[in-house]
C-alpha cells in the first residue's frame, strides 16, 4: 500500500506504474484455505482385507514302488520277481488307481537289456503314471 504524492508544481497527476497486489494475495489466501478444508483427513492406517488362513494339512509321505531290473533282465516289483509283461501291467494298473499317485523308482543293472527298462517306462506312461524316477544311474558314470 503505497501512495504516490506528486509535486505541487504540475497540475496534472502522474500516472502510477505499480500494481496493487493486496487483492491478489487475499484471493490466493481464500483459495488456499478452501483447499485445506476440502482435502480429506489423512489416516495413518491402511485397511486391508487379509485372507483367513487354514492350518496346513499334514504332508503324506508318498508311496514308493521300487522296480528293479537285474542282470538277466528279470523285473522285480518291490523285491519280488514278476512273471511277465501282463503281470507288470496289472500291477501298474493297480498302482495308477492309488491316490495320490505313487512314485516309481526304477533301478536297472548295468548288464540289463535296454528293452526291459524301456518296457517298464513305456507301460507306466501308457497307464498314466507320471512320477517316474531312474535310481542308481551313478553306476554308469565310468
Amino acid at each position: 500500500m503505497g501512495m504516490n504524492i506528486g509535486s505541487s508544481s504540475s497540475e496534472e497527476p502522474e500516472v502510477m506504474m505499480e500494481i496493487n497486489t493486496t487483492p491478489l494475495i487475499d484471493v490466493m489466501l481464500v483459495l488456499l484455505i478452501m483447499l485445506i478444508i476440502t482435502i480429506p483427513a489423512q489416516l495413518h492406517s491402511v485397511n486391508l482385507d487379509m485372507p483367513v488362513s487354514t492350518p496346513p494339512t499334514k504332508k503324506i509321505a508318498p508311496v514308493v514302488i521300487k522296480i528293479d531290473v537285474d542282470a538277466n533282465s528279470v523285473i522285480n516289483w518291490n523285491g519280488k520277481p514278476i512273471a511277465g509283461r501282463a503281470d507288470l501291467e496289472a500291477k501298474l494298473t493297480e498302482a495308477s488307481a492309488i491316490q495320490p499317485q505313487p512314485e516309481l523308482h526304477i533301478r536297472s543293472h548295468a548288464k540289463a537289456k535296454y528293452e526291459s527298462v524301456a518296457l517298464v517306462m513305456a507301460s507306466a506312461q501308457r497307464l498314466g503314471l507320471n512320477k517316474l524316477g531312474i535310481v542308481g544311474s551313478e553306476q554308469f558314470v565310468n
